[in-house]
């Protein structure tokens, strides 16, 4: 059978002020209709309802997830006791589910992704679920280019190896590439031989707790002494242990990079990471003058290309502002260049930093 693992442990610290430690990006409505961790869910609830569908979160999110999913039962909520990257997150729920279903297959997804076109989305989703139930390897979905982007990793297929699934290219893939410059970048995309690294992934429990057993020996012994104790009185216990005991280390570096047999399914279905403010502003609807607003009150003057993000109901006028992002809180106001909105970090940083200021976090 095919389950979900959604990973929802993310604190969305480009997100400030709207994103805070107590409510991270995941599980905000940012675009209206859902928040994001809920469109996650509804984008495949024909083929993986929520009944299917565990998420692996901070333990501080668990009784938000309970909330925003109330159809994923409660044991399918697995709060981790600290933040380790996304290897152990695969590892636990690959192990939860080999116990529920030795066959079972994991459609593993982050939770705060934002995919236009999903019923393409859904046909890439199907192949993808088709190569991995065959048990032959490890499964990715690539995002075709339409740029020469420095700010995803990215996946080197081999299109001489392709076979077709559900009316869908499956490729080898040779090897996975960092972030580059926007000189490789460009080589990239007029290659037509690379992807960008959507960060989904497809494939039997089974295979995946192989790999690790290959190149993670470590996480994996952790995983099967912590593996007695799951669906006991000793679950959580267990859990905590085992995330306490593991390295961090992402999935991507820990076991994609160094297995053997992996294929991915391009997609083109209108995808983005939402990474910053800049996608908030591109994804969202805009006035004649290309503002983009989230506020009950704006007004613009001489200004073009801005975001406001504001529900207290005051005000906010901007006067010869272009490419500006306002953003409002109960607590807080940021105001940032749109073409510099990943700086967002660093202001967290200086927050984290300051005895007086972590109260804003």
């Amino acid at each position: 059978m095919v389950y979900a693992v959604i990973m929802a442990g993310g604190s969305g610290t480009r997100f400030w002020p709207k994103s805070t430690k107590k409510y991270p990006k995941q599980f905000l409505n940012l675009f209206g209709g859902g928040t994001m961790i809920q469109n996650t869910a509804e984008r495949i609830k024909e083929i993986i309802p929520q009944e299917r569908i565990l998420v692996v979160t901070n333990d501080d999110y668990v009784d938000i997830v309970k909330e925003q999913l109330p159809k994923v039962p409660e044991r399918n909520i697995v709060g981790e006791p600290v933040a380790k990257n996304t290897a152990p997150c695969v590892a636990i729920a690959a192990e939860l589910l080999i116990k529920k279903d030795p066959d079972a297959v994991m459609v593993v997804l982050p939770a705060d992704h934002h995919i236009t076109n999903s019923e393409e989305f859904k046909r890439v989703l199907t192949a993808a679920i088709s190569k991995a139930e065959q048990g032959k390897g490890l499964v990715t979905i690539g995002i075709k280019p339409d740029r020469p982007e420095t700010g995803f990793g990215y996946i080197h297929a081999d299109s001489s190896e392709t076979e077709q699934l559900d009316e869908k290219n499956v490729e080898k893939v040779r090897g996975f590439k960092e972030k580059p410059t926007l000189q490789k970048a460009q080589e990239f995309l007029n290659s037509g031989d690379y992807y960008w690294n959507s960060g989904m992934f497809v494939w039997k429990a089974e295979t995946v707790l192989k790999e690790f057993k290959k190149q993670l020996p470590e996480m994996y012994s952790l995983l099967k002494d912590t593996s007695q104790d799951l669906y006991t009185d000793l679950h959580s216990a267990g859990i905590n242990e085992f995330y306490m005991d593991c390295e961090s280390i992402s999935i991507d570096y820990g076991v994609m990079e160094g297995a053997k047999q992996v294929f991915v399914v391009p997609g083109d279905f209108g995808w983005n990471d939402v990474g910053s403010w800049t996608a908030v502003y591109d994804l969202s609807s805009k006035n004649k003058d290309g503002n983009a607003i989230q506020a009950v009150n704006a007004t613009f003057a001489g200004s073009e290309k801005n975001l406001v993000v504001s529900n207290s109901g005051k005000m906010i006028s901007l006067v010869g502002m272009e490419n500006t992002a306002v953003v409002e809180t109960d607590d807080a106001i940021l105001i940032c260049d749109l073409n510099q909105a990943q700086g967002v970090k660093e202001i967290v940083d200086q927050l984290k930093g300051t005895k007086d200021f972590k109260k804003f976090l």
